[in-house]
């Protein structure tokens, strides 16, 4: 009997990353991304055109091989000679490689419009790469199949992978990995808000996380990404550039303004009113506009003007004056804006008062790669009133829910990943969704339950007599509430850390004696 052979393949996710660690000296690990997806892009456009070209032939049209409308009426972008994967590979061992996969990446974006502003401008040049690591990384690229399984779940896992990898390696920093939300997170926020059709409106997209899982999102409910429209504004130059490659790779159509720029200074889309809104906002951001300014800004009519010491409130407006009419929204904050005082209490005083919040849902510790503390997933709703909705085939009945809030806490919940992260699996996601939507329906009181220790839905009445308060622990039951911490799994938990630090400590005293060592100075 044959020997089963348990030995893991790697997959290209690993592969890949592990040749760009290959770069270590001559590229600092926050550029991996830039690089590694600039050339994953070369090769995927390269060969969609190889195969659409490939189709021409053999339907009898090699006379339009060289025809770009005969590309753009596939969806595929026509590539000239010097675009083309082959050259790259046929030149990869020249002393100019980083001068033709610029020129490359160039050429695709002057003939593409939709590309405007995305590919890296002379990057592969500015970096100075070392000739020889770049060539065995376009040699690893080169083995991939981008077309295997439809191509674009590749390039997808490819592209999730390395945001989640840089995201990991720079959670220590201050800020870091701010462009990555997580993937369970965006998914339980589409299950909620259920961006079908209509225009879906992210105000700091980051990477464009956001509108990838609602895309996933439809297609995974048989819906079609042609009744959505994209809209959405990012302030970082190099995150706006991997945002719009981001969607460019999956197909997906958007407006993402004429360019990057701050969503308070400078709003791209004014006039927006959007079906559903998915955000992950800064946490905490200080400073957002100066003492003087937005005062009088038309986001906050109806409310007081948000502390420029703190951001949150000041998204949060942003987002209901984007709102449609049946419009809602699903965003991540930090847990400080549940109870926030001064202008915040007003704010969110107003908020309750005009029906806007439907429900507030604490995500897990050490969820987010950026802190360990739990966040707050909001669903701020216009239109809490009964009504009947036709959504995705399926007629919904809605109740009237304007003087109630839905808490849940999912603190205790998820499954842990990467040693000290955690994550929401499907299950958990199925069952937050249908608690959610059971307590909308009309037939609620058949469906849907106050549990103890995960969800309860209160009244404005028991809203308003907690101070406006929206923390959850202050509405839904707990068991043996005041009994104190599980001694055994909190320090557990120290310990990891405590352990993770350590070895962090040790490899960074290795790294600086291995430095003196290379100059001569044995430590």
């Amino acid at each position: 009997m044959a020997k089963k052979n348990n030995t893991k393949e790697k997959s290209i996710e690993e592969t890949l990353w592990q040749s760009c660690d290959k770069l270590r000296g001559s590229v600092e690990p926050a550029e991996y991304k830039h690089v590694v997806l600039g050339l994953i892009f070369l090769k995927f456009a390269s060969d969609k055109f190889e195969q659409r070209k490939k189709e021409l032939i053999e339907g009898g049209q090699e006379k339009y091989g060289e025809r770009k409308e005969f590309y753009a009426m596939k969806n595929v972008f026509f590539l000239k000679d010097i675009s083309r994967w082959n050259y790259i590979i046929k030149n990869a061992k020249q002393n100019d490689i980083s001068l033709k996969i610029d020129t490359a990446l160039n050429t695709i974006e002057k003939g593409n419009p939709s590309l405007k502003g995305a590919l890296p401008d002379n990057y592969f040049s500015r970096l100075a790469l070392d000739k020889t690591k770049l060539a065995s990384l376009l040699d690893t690229i080169n083995d991939i199949d981008t077309l295997k399984d439809n191509g674009q779940d590749i390039i997808g896992r490819v592209y999730e992978y390395f945001l989640g990898k840089f995201a990991l390696k720079e959670s220590s920093g201050k800020g870091k990995g701010e462009f990555y939300t997580p993937k369970t997170i965006v998914n339980l926020i589409a299950e909620l808000i259920e961006p079908y059709r209509g225009i879906i409106y992210d105000p700091c997209c980051g990477t464009g996380g956001m509108f990838v899982q609602s895309i996933k999102f439809i297609e995974n409910h048989q819906g079609t990404k042609k009744e959505v429209s994209i809209y959405g504004q990012e302030n970082t130059p190099t995150t706006y550039k991997l945002a719009k490659m981001n969607l460019a790779i999956r197909g997906i159509s958007s407006n993402l303004g004429e360019k990057h720029a701050d969503t308070f200074a400078n709003d791209q889309h004014k006039d927006l009113k959007a079906d559903y809104i998915m955000a992950n906002p800064p946490f905490n951001l200080k400073d957002w506009r100066g003492e003087n300014e937005l005062l009088d800004d038309p986001r906050w009519m109806g409310y007081e003007v948000p502390p420029k010491s703190n951001a949150n409130y000041g998204w949060i407006l942003n987002m209901v004056s984007k709102l449609s009419e049946n419009g809602v929204a699903g965003f991540i904050l930090a847990n400080g804006a549940l109870s926030g005082g001064g202008e915040e209490y007003k704010i969110r005083k107003k908020l309750i008062e005009n029906n806007l919040v439907e429900a507030i849902i604490i995500i897990p510790r050490n969820t987010f790669y950026t802190t360990d503390i739990s966040v707050t997933l909001w669903v701020l709703n216009k239109n809490k009133k009964q009504r009947t909705a036709h959504i995705n085939s399926i007629d919904k009945n809605y109740r009237n829910r304007e003087k109630e809030i839905l808490f849940m806490d999912l603190r205790r919940w998820g499954s842990e990943y990467e040693k000290k992260y955690v994550q929401l699996t499907e299950q958990d996601i199925t069952k937050v969704a249908l608690n959610y939507h059971n307590w909308q329906q009309t037939d609620f009181e058949s469906t849907y339950k106050d549990i103890p220790e995960f969800c309860k839905s209160a009244s404005f009445e028991e809203i308003e007599s907690n101070h406006f308060s929206l923390v959850p622990s202050k509405y839904i039951e707990f068991v043996d509430k005041d009994s104190g911490i599980d001694f055994d799994t909190e320090m557990k938990r120290i310990q990891k850390d405590f352990k993770t630090l350590l070895q962090e400590e040790k490899d960074s005293q290795d790294q600086l004696i291995n430095a003196f060592k290379v100059l001569g100075y044995e430590l």
